[in-house]
């Protein structure tokens, strides 16, 4: 018999300060465990991967369990800046050094096709979620920076992907940014990471999905089955387990390719729409530390980045006002027009893999318990593409590119945390 044993950790408290998504959930009523039942499967998480993975469980005709201790959606997902790109934490030149071109570009491509597939379920759904088709921006720091995006281009275009390299005088003259070069590529969009859990939620419980508010303490495997113990001393029992319980470390052994770390953003006040850049597309620039930056609906300019190795909760939080400082003074560099007074500062733990890559799969040597942890700046994407992995597993479908994101495959490993580079990820072996 294989046991987890999920237990209180310091990554409980993963989010400080308050983000412009912080408005009172619309979930559905999260009902209290009063006895122990049986479904097809435990979903254990209710963020927007257990959002996700729920609903698209249900979907497929099984009886689904949605278990969380939290509020759900004010966990790790409230904190979310929710850009939605199918460009990796690594670009593809550098998954190309680690994989190959043929494995790099597969990649991609399923990234892609995830955030195309997300639109069109929030579509389909009609999740008032104020999703918007965006363009994207990935700015050169620097000369050598740009002689980068030039290769990396390059490669896109053999690869097929949607993007288009510009020069300095592209992006000045076609978007008023002074950057040596950047690329730009369709098919990315934005949304309110909250109102889409809650919407999903809202469609999982349609499809008979039930949301619990509970503790799941042990998940033991036997027979078959899985069951899990709650807090209070009831049990649930299932055929299969998805662990979706975001930053919060869940009791298994993690790989090595993984690290936890902590990330600091800033939402602006309301601006001018004369004041915005054209398109408002999504932008990231490759500096050090890195900065990305993104518009809501209501016309805020959310930017984000300073990343650090900081877990511990205090010490992340005193850290806010200094680093939310710093990203505001280098949005006014990135975009002088910006009023940069903040009206929202926020910060988190988050996890993060060497090769930027999302955790996906069965758990080692618990065949009947899956992982859906879309670590790294593509979250909710790989969340997306967790549940089309998984929920093939779990209805025997089975294909060789899975393993891509398997919790044991065969990846670069972190380095000595002494080696740390802000703003990016660290070097590995």
């Amino acid at each position: 018999m294989a046991e987890i044993e999920l237990k209180d950790s310091t990554q409980d408290r993963l989010v400080s300060g308050r983000s412009p998504w912080s408005h009172e959930s619309q979930a559905p009523n999260a009902l209290p465990l009063t006895s122990s039942l049986k479904v097809d499967a435990l979903v254990v998480g209710s963020g927007i991967t257990g959002a996700l993975m729920g609903q698209h469980l249900a979907a497929r005709g099984l009886s689904v369990a949605i278990v969380d201790r939290e509020t759900p959606g004010l966990g790790s997902t409230v904190a979310s800046t929710a850009m939605l790109q199918w460009e990796t934490d690594r670009t593809l030149s550098e998954l190309e050094q680690l994989y190959g071109f043929e494995r790099a570009v597969g990649i991609y491509r399923r990234s892609a096709a995830s955030v195309a597939g997300l639109a069109k379920l929030i579509a389909e759904l009609a999740i008032p979620c104020q999703l918007r088709p965006r363009q994207s921006l990935f700015l050169a720091g620097n000369q050598e920076g740009a002689r980068d995006l030039a290769n990396e281009a390059a490669l896109r275009r053999k690869a097929g992907l949607p993007s288009v390299y510009l020069e300095h005088c592209d992006l000045f003259t076609q978007y008023e940014l002074d950057r040596d070069a950047g690329i730009r590529s369709l098919g990315a969009a934005e949304a309110d990471p909250l109102l889409l859990t809650t919407g999903l939620l809202r469609s999982a419980a349609q499809q008979g999905a039930i949301l619990l508010n509970a503790s799941v303490k042990t998940l033991n495997c036997e027979g078959g089955r899985v069951f899990a113990g709650t807090a209070d001393g009831h049990e649930i029992e299932a055929k299969t387990a998805v662990l979706a319980t975001g930053y919060t470390l869940p009791g298994i052994e993690m790989p090595k390719l993984h690290r936890a770390s902590s990330s600091w953003a800033i939402a602006t006040i309301p601006q001018d729409p004369a004041s915005l850049w054209r398109d408002q597309c999504l932008i990231w620039e490759d500096s050090h530390p890195y900065l990305y930056v993104r518009t809501t609906a209501d016309g805020r300019i959310i930017a984000g980045g300073e990343d650090d190795p900081t877990t511990d909760p205090a010490a992340r939080d005193e850290k806010l006002p200094q680093k939310a400082g710093a990203i505001r003074e280098k949005l006014k560099r990135l975009w002088p027009k910006a009023d940069t007074r903040i009206a929202y500062a926020w910060c988190g733990t988050f996890g993060e893999t060497s090769d930027g890559l999302p955790l996906i799969g069965p758990v080692p040597s618990m065949p009947d318990v899956y992982a859906a942890y879309g670590y790294g700046g593509n979250g909710i994407t790989f969340s997306y593409l967790a549940t089309q992995v998984i929920g093939a597993m779990i209805g025997g479908t089975y294909r060789d590119w899975f393993d891509d994101f398997a919790l044991d495959r065969d990846a670069p490993r972190f380095a000595d945390p002494a080696d740390w580079q802000p703003g990016r990820p660290a070097p590995f072996n």
